[in-house]
């Protein structure tokens, strides 16, 4: 039969292949848990990637719609601005005009000798910026969607 010492080593022995086998299952279930974690964790992050590279896409199609949106308004200004030049140069033109009939005018009163009525050219008509007009303030907004 066994003696007590070995009996009492072989209890130390069965112990701790206890202890070992806690220990292995407690570091099993850790690695499986931690396993999980980072599971979560890639999918966590897979998903926010997802979101910003949607968020990406949908804010350079915006940037897109506003870029074209600016290409119409630079377009109608520089329209506008060419239909303004050929407008002051009309009125050049027609204030030539004027003046030159209305020295033709007073050549023909003065060989006449006759009194015309040779109306003066106003001067609002020389200077554009200094005709009358109502004052009304000038108003924005940020509305893009009127173009």
């Amino acid at each position: 039969m066994t003696s007590p010492k070995q009996q009492q080593s072989a209890n130390l022995v069965s112990d701790g292949d206890l202890r070992y086998a806690n220990l292995d299952e407690r570091k099993r279930k850790r690695m499986i848990s931690n396993r999980e974690s980072a599971r979560r964790s890639r999918a966590k992050k897979q998903q926010r990637l997802d979101e910003l590279l949607g968020e990406i896409n949908k804010l350079q199609s915006d940037n897109n719609a506003i870029m074209k949106k600016i290409d119409g308004a630079t377009q109608m200004f520089v329209g506008a601005e060419s239909q303004n030049n050929v407008l002051r140069a009309q009125l050049t033109e027609l204030t030539d005009r004027l003046h030159s009939l209305n020295s033709v005018l007073h050549i023909a009163q003065e060989v006449s000798g006759l009194a015309m009525d040779i109306p003066e050219i106003p001067d609002t008509l020389l200077e554009p910026w200094k005709l009358p007009c109502s004052v009304q303030p000038i108003t924005t907004s940020f509305n893009m969607n009127m173009f």
